[in-house]
């Protein structure tokens, strides 16, 4: 299993604009519709990764618990589906009904999304501010698949919590690691290298 790290977006970032589908409910999903939510975190992700399915359900949990506190949160698929067909849309809604997921999973089709947040890998975690400003880009918790260490979700927790309280995290963020995203034939960006 060959990991690659977030690309740490700088923070302070604006928000990058998207419209997606969402693969429960054939809704559009666009960044306006959760304007006015303290925290944004924008997940992405996808269904095949190890790294996604050993922190699927604690995240789900993590959300859950502070969606009544203000957190707006949307997942998003961007791999290639002709080579990875384990994440199309119709295999991204059971994943999100067999995780409990209370929030929008989205499919970003031409992978615009993934390039416009410098998305490198599932997971790769951003939370904005109430600005839309980027405050958090880095790991879940510290656990990994095989590592023994518990699923805590604790790096995350604490920025949400953090940023929910209308501060700011700490700049001194550890980056995620997982899967790289599955680019289309020729798509990669050019800052992304495996």
């Amino acid at each position: 299993m060959s990991a690659v790290h977030s690309t740490m977006l700088p923070l302070g970032t604006p928000a990058p604009d998207f419209s997606l589908p969402d693969v429960a409910t054939g809704k559009t999903v666009r960044l306006a519709d959760v304007a006015r939510a303290p925290a944004l975190l924008v997940a992405f992700i996808c269904n095949h990764c190890p790294y996604v399915i050993h922190l699927g359900k604690p995240l789900a949990a993590l959300i859950k618990e502070l969606q009544p506190r203000g957190l707006a949160a949307v997942a998003i698929s961007s791999n290639d589906i002709g080579t990875h067909p384990a994440d199309a849309p119709d295999k991204m809604a059971q994943f999100a009904s067999d995780v409990a997921f209370t929030f929008p999973y989205l499919y970003d089709e031409t992978q615009a999304v993934a390039k416009a947040h410098h998305a490198a890998c599932t997971p790769d975690f951003y939370v904005f501010d109430a600005g839309r400003r980027l405050a958090y880009r880095g790991q879940f918790d510290d656990s990994r698949p095989g590592s023994n260490r518990p699923v805590t979700g604790a790096d995350l927790r604490a920025a949400l919590e953090t940023i929910l309280a209308g501060r700011t995290p700490p700049a001194l963020q550890k980056p995620s690691m997982g899967c790289n995203i599955k680019w289309k034939s020729g798509q990669a960006p050019a800052w992304f290298s495996r």
